[in-house]
């Protein structure tokens, strides 16, 4: 079936030849969505085994966003360090040097994040600042970030959504977003079998999202298409759309952005009404 948004899996995009002189001493990094899908935000995909790093840098044009989903690393915001953990979501201000370090001996750590309003790599202004060197890892870590953003999910209380208005999702928190000063929104979704967000559009902005695990039926326009774990997937502004849990056991978890709103109000939302077992069939 030939999709007319794009909705792209990971395994079939080739990882970055980025420069290790420039500070990309990632062990793999992958771009399944960017502004050659018609988006304005750019989703990177990236493994860091042990004593992997991506040094020190910023971006001048764009905020960078960052999802931990697997393993532990110590990350720097400026001046400050800090840990993070599967589960943590950091927002990195344009301007603000950081750098993430795996200093684990065993384990890889999966990072997914969105250079927001950056359709590439280029585009976010991207500067080397230097390597992160053994005083770096050694300095003292803080409870915390004072600069940009950083919140545990596991700390953020579930938003109460109206059902009525096509929120039939189990658990829909927002980790980031205007509340705690950011100009877009980060949010993370977990659909338990058989939930669904209904149809809906959004007026005023793209959305992009990621899948962690499960199987579900994805709508965009008249596309009806099977997602998975590692799939992309990009909402242009204006475009209807859905997402529905396939599996009769097992949940389905994604993680996404409004890309330029800071609240689902600002977003635009528009309900447009039910998944039909006419929608099912096309699958």
């Amino acid at each position: 079936m030939t999709l007319k948004y794009p909705l792209v899996h990971v395994d079939d995009v080739q990882p970055e030849n980025m420069q290790q002189g420039e500070g990309w001493a990632i062990s793999e990094f992958r771009l399944p969505i960017s502004g050659k899908n018609g988006s304005s935000t750019t989703v990177f995909h990236s493994i860091f085994r042990p004593g992997s790093t991506h040094a020190k840098h910023l971006h001048t044009r764009c905020d960078e966003i960052a999802v931990y989903l697997k393993g532990h690393g110590v990350v720097g915001q400026g001046a400050e360090r800090t840990e993070v953990r599967a589960g943590h979501c950091r927002l990195m201000p344009k301007g603000s040097e950081h750098f993430f370090f795996n200093e684990t001996k065993d384990e890889e750590a999966l990072v997914i994040g969105f250079y927001v309003g950056s359709t590439s790599v280029v585009d976010t202004g991207y500067e080397f600042r230097g390597p992160v060197t053994p005083a770096d890892i050694a300095m003292p870590r803080r409870e915390g970030l004072s600069g940009g953003i950083l919140v545990q999910i596991d700390d953020v209380k579930p938003a109460q959504m109206n059902a009525r208005e096509g929120w039939s999702i189990t658990d829909f928190r927002m980790p980031i977003g205007r509340h705690n000063g950011s100009a877009s929104t980060l949010f993370w979704a977990k659909f338990l079998p058989g939930a669904v967000h209904k149809k809906h559009r959004h007026e005023n902005c793209e959305k992009v999202y990621y899948v962690i695990r499960g199987r579900g039926l994805a709508g965009a326009g008249s596309d009806r298409t099977e997602v998975r774990g590692g799939h992309c997937h990009f909402i242009p502004k204006g475009v209807d759309h859905f997402l529905h849990n396939l599996s009769p056991t097992e949940p389905l978890e994604v993680i996404g952005v409004y890309t330029g709103a800071g609240n689902v109000e600002d977003t635009g939302y528009v309900y447009v009404g039910e998944v039909t077992d006419a929608d099912l069939r096309l699958a």
